[in-house]
């Protein structure tokens, strides 16, 4: 990448995004009636950094252990943490005027697909960090040979595969588990960011880039929603130039600290930091809820 904006749609003027309309008639192309989203994401984006903090070490599985399920060594704490983590990204995503001219069905859309890496770059923001310890989960191994033998009246682990957003099985604070590679995975994300001493208008455009996910199927305004994780990703790297002119390698650093963040698994997010305190909850419904106030 050398520090350069990755080719996408190009932006004729700042604040100005080039976009077509789909075939079935983009509701909020054309003329804008608001500033543009990198306006709206720093004037809306107002929490203070992040205190500095060195990141703890991180410890690596060896293949036959990464498998391994963990689960939270502080579940009520952290799950409470996440979830006004959550709570404020929601607030953040509609206060975004671009956002809020998009179809309803867009609107559901993003969300479902943008929660679990804008919950975890929320966490990065706010210095949230997580222990983890050995689940007490069985594996589903485990399950398979024991489930024949249970009563009907016994305990059951209920496993929710899911699609997109889906909350994983079980519930109870000892049930639940993710595989120790996926937890250290967002370890290693949240790490990322730590070290790099992201400001707080350098996490605005990453929000954007995040919220504005055109390869998310089904949308009717992809080529408008490209055009704004485009104007996104360009502002991000004219304020890298700008604040870092020094530094020719951090744009890279922070698009490489989003690629490990498009790693992350949304039912992962949900089974690490919902899953303990909430059970087998379906996480569309919930985000829903939380956003329309249903």
């Amino acid at each position: 990448m050398h520090g350069s904006e990755p080719k996408r749609r190009h932006v004729s003027q700042p604040g100005r995004a080039t976009a077509h309309h789909s075939a079935e008639g983009c509701e909020c192309g054309g003329e804008r009636r608001h500033p543009s989203i990198l306006y709206s994401l720093l004037r809306r984006e107002g929490a203070p950094r992040a205190s500095e903090r060195v990141p703890r070490g991180l410890r690596l599985a060896c293949a036959c252990g990464a498998a391994r399920p963990v689960a939270l060594r502080a579940p009520r704490a952290t799950c409470a943490a996440a979830s006004a983590v959550l709570a404020k990204t929601l607030r953040f995503v509609k206060s975004v005027p671009c956002f809020g001219e998009l179809p309803a069905g867009d609107q559901r859309a993003l969300v479902r697909g943008g929660w679990a890496p804008l919950l975890v770059l929320g966490m990065a923001q706010d210095g949230l960090d997580f222990e983890t310890r050995e689940s007490t989960e069985p594996s589903m191994l485990q399950r398979l040979l024991t489930g024949a033998h249970e009563s009907p009246d016994g305990p059951r682990h209920h496993h929710h595969s899911g699609g997109p957003g889906g909350g994983g099985g079980g519930g109870g604070e000892e049930g639940g588990g993710v595989a120790l590679a996926e937890a250290q995975g967002i370890k290693a994300f949240l790490s990322k960011c730590w070290d790099l001493d992201i400001s707080t208008k350098e996490y605005a455009y990453l929000k954007g880039a995040v919220l504005f996910n055109p390869d998310i199927a089904g949308l009717q305004c992809q080529h408008y929603i490209q055009a704004l994780q485009s104007e996104a990703h360009q502002a991000l790297n004219e304020h890298v130039k700008l604040i870092h002119r020094g530094d020719t390698t951090r744009f890279a650093k922070l698009f490489i600290a989003l690629s490990m963040l498009r790693s992350i698994n949304s039912n992962v997010v949900a089974g690490l930091f919902f899953r303990p305190l909430i059970g087998a909850v379906n996480m569309e419904e919930l985000l829903l809820e939380m956003f329309y106030g249903k």
